[in-house]
């Protein structure tokens, strides 16, 4: 019985120690697991995510390598925090570092009038007051500024070489700024003049040690030249070449040369460059003298100042003198003075002076030969460009004071003669006036003839040779009425006139359309043509009605600032009546909106109304059309009377109608192009299309 209970005994005692055991195990497990998290969220939150944590009972374990020493042990003081420091087993490591480079010693050293000035970054070894003792003996009253920084690392190969030179070349330097790396020293200096810059250069160069690497910029003030010089030549020993130059900078030094070489220069060529030049145009004007040098072909130039002197030899062409003294005379930049000289011909007679005017069949004109002064070539110049076209005359001509009497009276009325011409020349001589050329109008013999009698007299001498062209007669090829229309239309297709929202005014980039109709219109003028507006159907009808004939106005008014006659031009607007599209997209009102030419008399009946042609493109007509007096309002759009404003058929605003809105039946008008009469309908018989 005993024992059995003491069996009893000893199997509770056993239960009960592997209950305990059970227990145990499983609240180690917990509290392993719950430090484990607990510590591995923190160190994440803590940036510290390159750390591992392992648990083993109640110890735990940290591995990882941190990049730097100074975090590892901020990481591990962390987990401190969380667990006793007896538990922790620190297994972490840190990353192998680089070693750190050594900065970048520089120094600069700048001297002028205030001394001289350290400024850098040097090892520490380097013995600073040995430097600002020796740089203060040269220094001046301002001494040496010592603005120096140092670190604490050895001396880098070839420092101490590139201090000693830098040293040395500072002292011999007034105005300049020495900067030493290792193994290389940069020179920026001024010096009073050119040969002390040479001396300069040549100095360092001799002075550089081997292995010293050495770059310098010396430079010198420029020359004050005085006169300033140019003299180019060009003769049968030496060619073309300089005996002096002289240019205001390298600009106008390239200019020169480039120049020269053009001429056939060749070899070395100088140019100094200084202070001193009379004009900014320099260069152009040597480049224009130049130049005319080597068309002669021979001869020199030389310049002092702004005076000019051209000389030739007597074996130039007198005609090809005079050709090419007056492209330079007449181009010369305003302040230059030209003096030219010819050596006359032994034995031989000079030629004759003359003046010539040109004309091409593209219409640009030519004037060579010579002029009595400065003003008669304004004066010549200004006609022929009033004359013939501003743009298609180019003057070259000389001054010569030794011309006869009356010359300034035939050369004028040489260029109203060559404007009769399509394509000629007209030549004044001392003897008379010589015309040749081909014309478009047969009676232009007669018409020169007249011209000339009339302004040098009946005595004249006049020597004329016209040829009649009648590809170029204007009368053979008149358009007709019709062909006149299709042409407007068909400039109208290929260049839309189009008008600013809500307005009568021309949108700017429709200006050249204008300019196009303007030149269409020629040799149409004497055709009776309505100019027809027409708009879209967006708005009320009365008002695109008053628009589109305000549209049409404007266009009759543009011709006449471009110089159309415009006394059978009539304009009309139609409103939103005929459209040519569907008012249903906005490419179709865009077509809508529109100007169209319509011939309204076969018949040509002249243009001699321009009273009423004015009156017409103003809106002044006798049959009750709205009148518009040119007035607008702030926005540039068309202002009635009252400058009131309404909505328009662009969806803009537009003026109101006037009372006079005419009445009157359908009337047939003939449609560019086709020559079946189609109706125009009048304002009260117009259905929305």
């Amino acid at each position: 019985m005993r024992s059995r209970a003491t069996l009893l005994t000893i199997a509770a005692f056993v239960l009960a120690l592997v209950v305990s055991a059970v227990i145990a195990g499983g609240a180690a497990t917990v509290v392993e697991k719950s430090t484990k998290q607990e510590v591995r969220v923190a160190m994440e939150a803590q940036g510290y995510g390159w750390m591992r944590i392992h648990t083993d009972g109640l110890q735990v374990l940290l591995s990882g390598t941190a990049p730097t020493e100074a975090e590892r042990f901020r990481a591990v003081s962390e987990v401190d925090k969380y667990v006793d420091s007896s538990r922790v087993v620190d297994n972490t490591d840190t990353q192998i570092t680089k070693p750190i480079t050594p900065p970048a010693f520089s120094l600069e050293m700048l001297r002028n009038e205030n001394g001289i000035s350290l400024i850098g970054l040097v090892p520490s070894s380097v013995d600073r007051d040995a430097i600002v003792e020796k740089l203060s003996k040269v220094a001046g009253e301002d001494g040496v500024t010592d603005m120096l920084e140092s670190a604490d690392y050895p001396v880098p190969g070839g420092w101490d070489q590139a201090m000693q030179f830098a040293m040395t070349t500072i002292e011999t330097l007034p105005r300049s700024k020495v900067s030493v790396t290792a193994g290389k020293v940069s020179v920026q200096a001024i010096t009073d003049s050119p040969s002390e810059k040479g001396r300069v250069e040549t100095s360092l160069a001799r002075r550089r040690p081997t292995d010293l690497k050495l770059s310098f910029d010396i430079s010198a003030p420029r020359p004050v030249i005085t006169p300033f010089t140019l003299r180019f030549l060009i003769d049968e020993e030496e060619g073309p070449h300089f005996d002096a130059c002289s240019a205001d900078n390298e600009r106008a030094r390239d200019r020169i040369l480039t120049a020269a070489r053009a001429t056939g220069a060749k070899g070395t060529l100088t140019c100094t460059i200084g202070m001193g030049t009379p004009s900014p145009d320099w260069s152009k004007a040597a480049q224009m003298a130049i130049k005319a040098v080597g068309d002669l072909g021979a001869g020199s130039v030389t310049f002092s100042d702004a005076d000019i002197a051209l000389d030739a030899p007597s074996t130039v062409d007198q005609q090809k003198f005079d050709d090419v003294v007056g492209e330079l005379e007449s181009n010369l930049p305003g302040v230059f003075s030209l003096k030219a000289k010819r050596e006359p011909a032994p034995d031989a007679k000079a030629a004759e002076a003359s003046f010539t005017a040109t004309r091409d069949g593209d219409g640009h004109v030519e004037l060579k030969g010579r002029v009595t002064d400065a003003r008669e070539r304004q004066t010549i110049e200004s006609y022929a460009r009033a004359k013939l076209g501003h743009d298609n005359v180019h003057g070259a001509t000389r001054v010569d004071k030794e011309l006869p009497a009356g010359w300034p009276v035939r050369t004028l009325a040489a260029l109203d003669a060559l404007s009769v011409l399509h394509d000629g020349k007209v030549t004044v001589t001392r003897d008379g006036i010589s015309v040749n050329g081909i014309s478009g109008d047969p009676q232009a013999s007669d018409t020169i003839s007249r011209i000339l009698t009339s302004q040098l007299g009946e005595d004249a001498q006049i020597d004329l040779s016209v040829k009649y062209d009648k590809r170029l007669d204007e009368q053979l090829a008149l358009p007709t009425g019709k062909e006149c229309v299709a042409r407007l239309n068909e400039t109208l297709q290929k260049k839309k006139v189009d008008f600013d929202p809500g307005s009568a005014q021309v949108a700017s980039e429709s200006l050249d359309a204008l300019d196009a109709l303007a030149k269409s219109m020629k040799n149409c003028t004497d055709f009776k043509m309505e100019v027809a507006g027409y708009t879209d159907n967006q708005g009320r009808e009365e008002m695109n009605l008053q628009l589109s004939q305000q549209r049409a106005q404007a266009v009759i008014r543009g011709l006449l600032d471009r110089g159309v006659l415009i006394g059978n031009l009539e304009a009309k607007g139609y409103g939103e009546a005929q459209p040519i599209a569907s008012n249903d997209t906005e490419a179709g009102r865009e077509k809508n909106r529109r100007i169209e030419f319509v011939l309204l008399d076969e018949a040509p009946v002249g243009d001699d109304a321009l009273p009423d042609a004015t009156a017409d493109a103003t809106g002044a007509a006798e049959d009750g059309e709205p009148h518009w007096n040119g007035a607008v309002t702030d926005d540039g759009a068309p202002a009635t009377e009252d400058g009131a404003q309404s909505e328009n058929g662009d969806g803009d605003t537009a003026a109101e109608p006037g009372e006079n809105t005419p009445q009157e039946e359908e009337i047939p008008v003939e449609t560019p192009g086709d020559e079946t009469p189609r109706p125009q309908s009048r304002p009260e018989d117009l259905s929305k299309g």
